[in-house]
């Protein structure tokens, strides 16, 4: 069995960012990163299951936001390169919640950079920059909120819900350090949000054209694609209702049924495979024991 679970470790490692090689996340040792091992953070994002289809939910739902969409229609290459693009995003959630301290701000640092080279005009005459406050912050929530439903939904259920308003807390950090501003702290804050937010949020033939090729981005093999089409609908199950009901993804009720215990014993395997992704490696830094 250890080829098979090598295999799989290898191929989640270079779908999560990790297998770049470009950080080191087991130095120095016991240093704590942004946020520590005790935090709720490392809780939630330790697993690569319920993140992978917490980070496509994300994806739909950020796309929505005209700006947002145009900034990564007009400035990335995602319509070639769609697993690129997922691998990179993935890498920046690792090394944000698990790097070292110096990893951390240098990438954050690279991306604010980034930022400041992305600006535009949206389909709606709208101009934009990728920099603006208001425009991170409707990334981040979008992104704050995906992760944590994956949880509760793949991962644990009985999450407190003093526990879910930590997390919404503990994300700002990063959130803050883009550049995001007036972010939302608590599950009822988020929520209000997002309703708030609804009225700016269209489906046109760009956000669905973003929408195929993630649904249909291609795998690293042949044994991942039947897991690739498990998350990607887990990821549709996780939008909240009008979202889903706004991109016009069909949610049959026999799907509903069968996905989510589906995922969890996907997620068995996953679990069971990968030892050596961000969580741990990290933990080995700050000298805990990784079951």
């Amino acid at each position: 069995m250890a080829p098979v679970r090598r295999r799989i470790e290898q191929q989640v490692l270079a779908l999560s960012g990790v297998g770049l090689g470009t950080v080191d996340f087991t130095q120095p040792a016991g240093d704590p990163g942004l946020y520590g091992p005790d935090s709720i953070i490392w809780r939630v994002h330790g697993d690569f299951t319920s993140m992978l289809c917490g980070g496509i939910s994300a994806l739909l739902l950020q796309m929505l936001h005209p700006s947002a969409l145009a900034g990564v229609w007009d400035h990335s290459d995602f319509r070639s390169d769609m697993l690129g693009r997922l691998r990179r995003t993935a890498q920046f959630i690792s090394v944000t919640s698990f790097g070292p301290t110096a990893a951390a701000e240098r990438l954050i640092a690279r991306v604010r950079h980034i930022h400041l080279q992305v600006q535009g005009v949206n389909p709606l005459g709208a101009a934009y920059r990728a920099s603006s406050p208001d425009l991170l912050t409707w990334v981040h929530v979008a992104e704050a909120r995906s992760f944590l439903a994956a949880h509760l939904r793949f991962r644990n259920p009985r999450l407190s819900g003093a526990e879910q308003d930590d997390y919404y807390r503990q994300a700002m950090k990063v959130a803050y350090a883009l550049g995001a501003r007036e972010v939302p702290a608590s599950r009822a804050a988020v929520e209000a949000y997002l309703q708030a937010m609804r009225p700016q949020l269209v489906c046109d033939d760009r956000t669905r054209e973003v929408t195929r090729l993630l649904l249909n981005a291609p795998m690293p093999s042949r044994l991942a694609q039947p897991a690739g089409w498990l998350l990607m609908r887990a990821g549709i199950d996780l939008l909240p209702d009008w979202a889903r009901a706004q991109l016009n993804l069909e949610r049959p009720p026999l799907r509903c049924v069968l996905v989510t215990p589906a995922v969890h014993s996907l997620a068995r395997v996953l679990r069971w495979s990968v030892r050596n992704g961000a969580w741990h490696r990290a933990m080995r830094r700050m000298g805990r024991p990784v079951a």
